[in-house]
């Protein structure tokens, strides 16, 4: 099976054929110009991971929500089971740029952390 997908590690953007085996593991990569293109097309295709970015709902603040990301990249696979976990969530102000609002969110490791002031 070959994987067709832009890279994203660097601004060049170059065309990658990543070729699979039926054990979903990569045999080779082409089309990447760095190194980088070609972890990032393995880490793709075995284990793909994201920055998720999206807002809380504040009590008591100057705004309706907060923006917030997440402190390090999570498995791509568990996106909807964060947002809901957010989602139900509702924080009191005041809140600082950088304040931890949920640790280890649906155990991924990483953090939910305030990106502004509210």
């Amino acid at each position: 099976m070959v994987k067709e997908l832009v890279c994203v590690a660097c601004p060049i953007g170059c065309m990658m054929s990543v070729e699979m085996n039926r054990k979903k593991e990569v045999v080779s990569v082409t089309g990447n110009t760095c190194k980088r293109g070609e972890q990032y097309a393995k880490d793709e295709c075995t284990n793909p991971v994201r920055m998720l970015t999206t807002t809380i709902k504040v009590n008591g603040g100057s705004l309706p929500v907060v923006p917030v990301k997440t402190s390090v990249p999570i498995p791509k696979g568990k996106m909807f089971e964060c947002m809901a976990e957010i989602n139900n969530q509702v924080v009191d102000a005041p809140i600082k740029t950088g304040e931890v609002l949920i640790c280890n969110i649906c155990d991924t490791g990483a953090d939910i952390v305030a990106t502004n002031e509210v």
